[in-house]
C-alpha cells in the first residue's frame, strides 16, 4: 500500500493506495467509527458493485451501514440533492465528530463532502473514490461543491477529507469509458508540470488502462503526490500554483455546458478535449511548438479517447462556448484567466487571453476534419 500524505495546516490527512481498502474498511478507519451506524453515500450503479463489500467489512467490525443512493451522473450534484442529503444526516443525527463516508466518484465525493462542509458548520468525512477519475484527482484537495443552471462548481467550499482510501480493486469492475476519462487528469499531471511523467504515459498508458496493477498503483500515487505537493502550497487556490490544476478545464467545462452535462460528454473526456484545446491555443499564440500540441492530441486518440471538438457534433459556434466561459467561477474583475503551455510539463497561468480570439481559435477547431 502506499501512502501519501496531504500536509494541510491544521487539517493534514492521509491518501491511501492499494488492493482490498474497502474489504479492510474498518481497520482503515480504525478510531474514525464512534458509533454502530455509519452513514455512506453513494449512487446506484457503485452500491449495486460494491454495497456488499464495503456492508460486510463494516459488520465485521461491529457496524451497520446505512444508505443514501443516488442516481449517477452530474445531475445529483444539485440542490435538490444537496438539501435532501443534509436532511438525511440531520435525521441520521450525525455530529460534527461523526464520519460520512463517501463511496463514489467525483459527483459524490463533491456532494457529499459540501453537504459535510455546511452541516453543522463542517462535519468530518471520508473519500472512498470508486473511479480513476477520483482518485487521482477530485478526492485529494478538499474542494466539495455542486452544480446550478450558471455551471458548474459554482456553489462549494474547501473542506478537507479527514482519509481517502483509494482501493484499486475499483478499478476492475469500472466501464472502460470511464476509466479513460479518469486517465485525463493523470495526463494532466505530466503536461502541466512534469514532462518525464508524460513520457512515461506515452510508454506505459495502455497498458495501464489495460490492467496491469503495478502501473495503476504508479500512476495513482504518482498523480496523487503531484496534486498534495500543489495543494499544500496553495490549499485555497490564492496563489496562482493550484490553478495549474485546471489545465483543460475551463475549454472543458465550455463542452459540458453545451452537452448539458450529461453523459454525452463525461468530465474526464472534456478535460482531455480542453488539454487538446489549450495546447493547440498555446501554439496558436506562438508559446507552443506545434509538434507538441498535436502530439498531446495524438496521445490521446492513440488510447482511444476523442482528440477533436468537432466530433461531438455541437450545434454551435465558438462564441456560444466563450459565453459559457463567462460563468466560469475563476472569472476575476471581469478577466477569465487561462492554464496555457510554454511546453510539454511547462503550463503557466495568464491573464491576457482576448475572448475574442478564443472564440475565432474555436471556430476553427469546430470545422476541424475528425
Amino acid at each position: 500500500m502506499a501512502v501519501i500524505p496531504v500536509d494541510i495546516a491544521g487539517a493534514p490527512y492521509e491518501v491511501r493506495i492499494g488492493t482490498g481498502l474497502l474489504a479492510s474498511l474498518t481497520e482503515q478507519c480504525s478510531g474514525r467509527l464512534r458509533k454502530r451506524r455509519v452513514p455512506i453515500v453513494t449512487d446506484i450503479r457503485v452500491h449495486a458493485a460494491w454495497g456488499a463489500v464495503v456492508e460486510n467489512a463494516l459488520r465485521e467490525g461491529g457496524h451497520e451501514a446505512v444508505w443514501r443512493v443516488l442516481p449517477p451522473g452530474e445531475p445529483s450534484k444539485s440542490w435538490e440533492q444537496l438539501a435532501a442529503t443534509v436532511d438525511w444526516l440531520l435525521a441520521e443525527e450525525v455530529e460534527r465528530g461523526d464520519h460520512i463516508l463517501a463511496l463514489g466518484g467525483g459527483v459524490i465525493g463533491d456532494l457529499t463532502g459540501f453537504a459535510a462542509a455546511i452541516l453543522k458548520r463542517g462535519c468530518k468525512f471520508i473519500q472512498l473514490p470508486t473511479t480513476l477519475l477520483a482518485q487521482v484527482d477530485s478526492s485529494v484537495g478538499g474542494k466539495t461543491a455542486i452544480n446550478t443552471g450558471a455551471g458548474k462548481n459554482l456553489v462549494g467550499a474547501f473542506h478537507q477529507p479527514a482519509l481517502v482510501l483509494a482501493d484499486l480493486a475499483v478499478l476492475d469492475t469500472l466501464p472502460e469509458r470511464e476509466l479513460k476519462a479518469g486517465y485525463a487528469e493523470v495526463v494532466k499531471y505530466g503536461l502541466l508540470g512534469d514532462a518525464e511523467f508524460f513520457a512515461w504515459c506515452d510508454a506505459n498508458g495502455a497498458a495501464m488502462l489495460a490492467g496491469d496493477p503495478a502501473l495503476r498503483e504508479y500512476a495513482v500515487a504518482h498523480s496523487v503526490a503531484a496534486k498534495a505537493r500543489i495543494v499544500q502550497a496553495d490549499e485555497k487556490e490564492t496563489l496562482g500554483l493550484r490553478a495549474l490544476l485546471n489545465l483543460g478545464h475551463t475549454f472543458g467545462h465550455a463542452l459540458e455546458a453545451q452537452t448539458g452535462f450529461s453523459d454525452r460528454l463525461l468530465h474526464g473526456e472534456g478535460v482531455a478535449l480542453g488539454m487538446v484545446l489549450a495546447a493547440r491555443f498555446s501554439a496558436r499564440r506562438g508559446l507552443l511548438p506545434r509538434a507538441s500540441a498535436e502530439h498531446v492530441a495524438r496521445h490521446f486518440a492513440e488510447i482511444g479517447m476523442m482528440s477533436e471538438i468537432a466530433a461531438l457534433g455541437l450545434n454551435c459556434d465558438g462564441q456560444a462556448l466563450v459565453a459559457h466561459m463567462l460563468h466560469d467561477k475563476k472569472m476575476d474583475a471581469g478577466t477569465l484567466p487561462f492554464v496555457l503551455m510554454r511546453g510539454i510539463g511547462d503550463a503557466y497561468l495568464t491573464k491576457d487571453v482576448d475572448l475574442e480570439e478564443v472564440g475565432e481559435f474555436l471556430d476553427e477547431e469546430l470545422q476541424r476534419s475528425v
